[in-house]
């Protein structure tokens, strides 16, 4: 139990890391322009929760490789940049494809790309409820499929409307 308890710690720890100083940088556009569509990524929340008894990152994540391969994809469908954002950890324990930011007000389809590596991942767009420069929280299994490291604050860029 204190395992547990040091683990969800440091996840909350991590998760606020990206609040304050770390800018979201909104992508430009047309006056009006909506963030909201209806579609949600097919990977975003297949997998199955992780067991009580979780300690490490691979007994987090519950995805399959065929899940991963599947969320590492090209885009099938057209896209559109939000913009960049600082990302840190999320709730190791929420399974799937995931992404909590501010740069969507309604959950839809999009794509995660990590500039450091040229990785990306479909995910499903969920709104964080934050203010621009309250940075993303995203999933174990994407930070593992864009190669970002767990514990930094990478930057990466966020695209809508990747799922076809």
């Amino acid at each position: 139990m204190r395992r547990f308890l040091g683990i969800t710690a440091v996840a909350a720890l991590l998760a606020g890391c990206a609040e304050g100083p770390f800018a979201v940088k909104p992508k430009a556009g047309p006056a009006g322009e909506s963030e909201a569509r209806e579609s949600v990524a097919p990977v975003a929340a297949e997998a199955p929760p992780p067991p009580a008894d979780a300690r490490t990152a691979d007994q987090f994540d519950t995805t399959t490789d065929e899940e991963k391969q599947a969320a590492a994809a090209a885009p099938v469908a057209a896209e559109r940049e939000l913009g960049s954002t600082i990302a840190s950890l999320g709730d190791p324990t929420d399974p799937g494809f995931w992404a909590e930011t501010p740069l969507v007000n309604t959950a839809q389809a999009g794509r995660l790309v990590y500039p450091g590596n040229g990785n990306s991942v479909q995910v499903e767009l969920r709104p964080s409820g934050g203010e621009p420069g309250s940075g993303t929280r995203v999933s174990l299994p994407a930070f593992q499929v864009l190669g970002a490291p767990l514990t930094g604050l990478p930057e990466l860029l966020v695209y809508a409307g990747s799922a076809g």
